[in-house]
């Protein structure tokens, strides 16, 4: 914008060393730049439309007053919101790995960065900058990492990066079951493991198989369970669940016993004496598998 009055005689636009307008004469090619409808007694102001960075710089309103030329010279500084351009892929590692997180925005004024980490509990920060590093990895910090970058021009840019930390099976929950002859029986067990965990179940050395011998399994998530359908005297006794993932394997031991027998239904064996061959078998298949 530029302020004249009734003594000026001559008026012009420039922009560096180009002529945009002289009076009403337009000098520029570009279509953007348009001159307002002004009262030439007291403005003579140009638009300039759908501003980019290249329209930064020194504009000067050049005015002639009495054969004694002045000139105003206002600078335009164009500001661009904050924008992420680059960030991680969702990452997959072994828990006890470093992970590094990256993510870089432009904008102007310069973008600040922060990232978050958002969980079932809720958010909270992690660092500022450009990058996250974290050494030794654990499950805990498995999740969603937002990078938040803004420079207050417009509201926030945010992008989200997935951290999966694969670990392998605990077994958290191993429940005995006290069931009488006749009746239908549940043993069940609960491994946490990334990715999830296969199960297997065995009697002694015996594993057991779906749909054979009066039982039937069933693998839901992080559960399984083994249930007979009707349960006999030689039911009775210790098996072992076995969870395995390609970490790794963990197994429980867990009873089926009948009334009269003195059990805590909520307790097993976590960490049983297996035998050796069961073992033998265990890492076979583990091997074959992985």
């Amino acid at each position: 914008r530029c302020n004249v009055d009734s003594k000026v005689s001559r008026v012009a636009w420039l922009n560096r060393t180009t002529i945009l307008f002289t009076g009403n004469e337009k000098w520029s090619l570009d279509p953007r730049v348009v001159l307002l409808n002004n009262t030439a007694v007291t403005e003579y102001s140009i638009k300039i439309l759908d501003v980019n960075l290249h329209d930064e710089g020194p504009y000067v309103c050049s005015i002639l007053t009495n054969k004694k030329p002045e000139s105003t010279k206002v600078h335009l500084i164009v500001q661009v919101p904050a924008r992420i351009v680059n960030i991680s892929t969702d990452v997959a590692v072994n828990e006890g790995s470093n992970v590094s997180l990256m993510c870089l925005a432009i904008g102007r004024p310069e973008p600040n960065i922060i990232w978050k980490y958002r969980s079932a509990r809720g958010r909270r920060f992690v660092s500022e900058g450009e990058y996250v590093e974290m050494t030794a990895i654990t499950r805990e910090q498995s999740g969603s990492y937002e990078c938040i970058s803004s420079n207050d021009i417009s509201p926030p840019d945010v992008r989200t990066v997935q951290v999966t930390v694969n670990y392998p099976p605990v077994i958290s929950r191993a429940r005995s079951s006290g069931t009488p002859v006749g009746q239908r029986g549940v043993l069940q067990c609960e491994a946490l493991a990334v990715p999830l965990a296969d199960f297997q179940w065995y009697k002694e050395d015996r594993r057991l198989f779906n749909g054979l011998n009066g039982v039937k399994i069933e693998n839901k998530g992080k559960q399984s369970m083994l249930i007979f359908f009707n349960v006999s005297e030689e039911d009775y006794g210790n098996y072992t669940c076995v969870a395995m993932n390609m970490l790794g394997i963990s197994n429980a031991s867990i009873i089926l016993y009948g009334p009269g027998a003195l059990h805590d239904v909520n307790s097993a064996a976590l960490s049983p004496s297996v035998s050796i061959s069961l073992l033998l078998t265990l890492a076979l298949f583990y091997l074959s598998k992985f």
